[in-house]
């Protein structure tokens, strides 16, 4: 791991050098594809030993590495201006135009990640040094593929605080949170329809793991997990990250899972469980909400994901969600959309959290939503997830933490209200028209006296959110 880990920070250091690298979210895409590249071709190299029928979906051109003097597998090939022409002019077009049309998987991912991202850098000698240090691990072997992985999962908490790509990141306390409380068995299909980089791809996958006994039942867990993402990074990280974790071709589709009409959804479709965190706040784009039924149509994108998920769910069928407050209040369409879920599902369990949790791409407050389809709600459970002792806020040295779960999953199986657990009966929602934003009864409204300084930062934030929501109107004018 200590080799590994320093490999991984000597690249980071070069990529520091490198001017055509600007922020986090770049210099993660241009480690992304580089890294995808190294790990699909060593894939392929056991895939040629093992089957002497398979050949590689890439051109031996632009291949990591088939011989003496290829372009990256060589660390004394090409560098300076040359390799820098040859990734620019000859790779990223060789890659982008990759032959599809024998319909095979592996040549469809490597043409859609080289799609969607770019080389930044400008150096060429940089690039040498970056292709040098990552010649020094071989993915084929497990030890340092498992190394790698662990490590990867930090590359993508760098997303957190990079900018807007903090969307594409769940941290992993809520992902192996929910995933556990959904508890998929082999066999099942399971969905994440907004996967972002395949946070809870990966824990299902080795959630399954554990109930792994054969070959068999290992195939089934690469046939049977599948993700959806609509944007090129999170695509690219997202399928190198189930690479990592033993999938040899990622069940991940490549586009927006609002572009199709809802009814072009059938049985065939649906999936034993949802686990997802889908984009909030976000206005839908190419009309996408007309894809749905006119009592549905809406331009915030939760609460058509809401729909879509309920819709995709088999009969018995589990989901656990992240979703914003927002979506659990408000009439109109968010009424009927709420309606339908608790008709259509028994949403049985929701876990407030504190707003900070996402910080600092967004902090509105979010909570966990449980259901499963097939029976309507009768009573739900919310449980008040506070934060840990003397800590005001989750932020980037201090995230939620796993841990802090334990006490959920010991009242889990045996609820009783208390101080921050109570229950809801459907009449009482029903009454309030659906609305599900029921706060914690035995909770004294807070006060709080505010200095001129918190005063000024607090309207600062409300400025900064207005005209936010000023530009999307904007666009959605244009």
């Amino acid at each position: 791991m200590s080799n590994i880990s320093s490999i991984l920070k000597s690249i980071q250091n070069i990529m520091w050098q490198d001017t055509g690298l600007n922020g986090d979210a770049q210099r993660i895409e241009q480690l992304g594809w580089m890294l995808f590249l190294k790990i699909f071709s060593d894939k392929d190299k056991e895939l040629e030993l093992l089957n002497d029928n398979y050949t590689s979906p890439i051109p031996d051109l632009f291949h990591w590495v088939k011989e003496k003097g290829n372009w990256a597998g060589d660390d004394e090939g090409m560098t300076g201006d040359e390799l820098l022409e040859f990734v620019d002019r000859q790779l990223f077009p060789a890659l982008r135009n990759i032959d599809v049309s024998t319909g095979n998987r592996r040549a469809l991912i490597v043409r859609e990640v080289f799609e969607g991202n770019n080389n930044y850098m400008k150096s060429g000698i940089n690039i040498r040094k970056v292709l040098n240090k990552l010649n020094e691990m071989d993915f084929n072997i497990a030890k340092d593929r498992h190394a790698f992985g662990e490590l990867y999962e930090s590359i993508l908490k760098g997303l957190q605080s990079a900018g807007k790509s903090g969307e594409f990141y769940t941290p992993r306390a809520i992902t192996s949170f929910i995933t556990e409380m959904i508890n998929p068995q082999l066999g099942e299909k399971i969905l994440d329809p907004a996967c972002g980089t395949g946070g809870y791809l990966t824990c299902a996958i080795e959630h399954l793991k554990k109930q792994a006994n054969s070959v068999e039942d290992r195939q089934s867990i690469a046939e049977n997990i599948e993700g959806w993402e609509y944007k090129p990074l999170p695509y690219l990280l997202a399928t190198t990250n189930l690479i990592l974790h033993d999938m040899e071709v990622p069940n991940i589709r490549f586009g927006d899972a609002l572009d199709k009409p809802l009814s072009s959804f059938t049985e065939k479709n649906r999936v034993n469980a949802i686990l997802a965190n889908p984009p909030f706040g976000g206005i839908v784009a190419n009309n996408n909400e007309t894809n749905f039924p006119q009592n549905f149509r809406t331009k915030e994108s939760a609460d058509l994901f809401l729909i879509l998920m309920i819709h995709l769910l088999k009969q018995g069928g589990r989901a656990g969600i992240v979703l914003p407050d927002g979506s659990l209040t408000g009439d109109g369409v968010k009424q009927r959309v709420r309606q339908k879920l608790l008709e259509d599902c028994n949403l049985h369990t929701i876990i407030r959290l504190p707003n900070s949790v996402f910080q600092p791409y967004a902090t509105v407050a979010t909570n966990l939503l449980f259901f499963t389809k097939g029976t309507p709600t009768k009573e739900v459970w919310y449980y008040e997830h506070k934060l840990p002792e003397g800590q005001k806020a989750y932020n980037k040295t201090k995230p939620i933490q796993a841990k802090e779960f334990n006490p959920i999953k010991t009242w889990w199986n045996d609820r009783k209200e208390s101080e921050i657990a109570w229950k809801v009966d459907i009449k009482t929602i029903i009454d309030r028209n659906y609305d599900l934003d029921i706060k914690n009864p035995t909770k004294q409204e807070e006060t709080h006296e505010y200095n001129s300084l918190e005063l000024m930062d607090l309207l600062h934030t409300s400025f900064d959110k207005s005209n936010a929501l000023l530009n999307q109107l904007k666009k959605a004018v244009k």
